[in-house]
């Protein structure tokens, strides 16, 4: 149970990963969502870290 619960936390990273990089991209990205974004990153790396 606790490797599918991994998978999942990974899987939500890899997708805001993805969301931060294409708000990177944008010709004037918004500092705000990219702050709230990589806390979320943050937050679900500690909870994989975590176990």
């Amino acid at each position: 149970m606790a490797s599918s619960h991994v998978h999942a936390l990974q899987t939500k990273h890899a997708g805001i990963e993805t969301m931060l990089r294409a708000e990177l991209a944008r010709p004037a990205p918004d500092a705000a969502t990219i702050q709230t974004l990589k806390k979320q990153k943050l937050r679900l790396k500690e909870e994989i870290a975590a176990g």
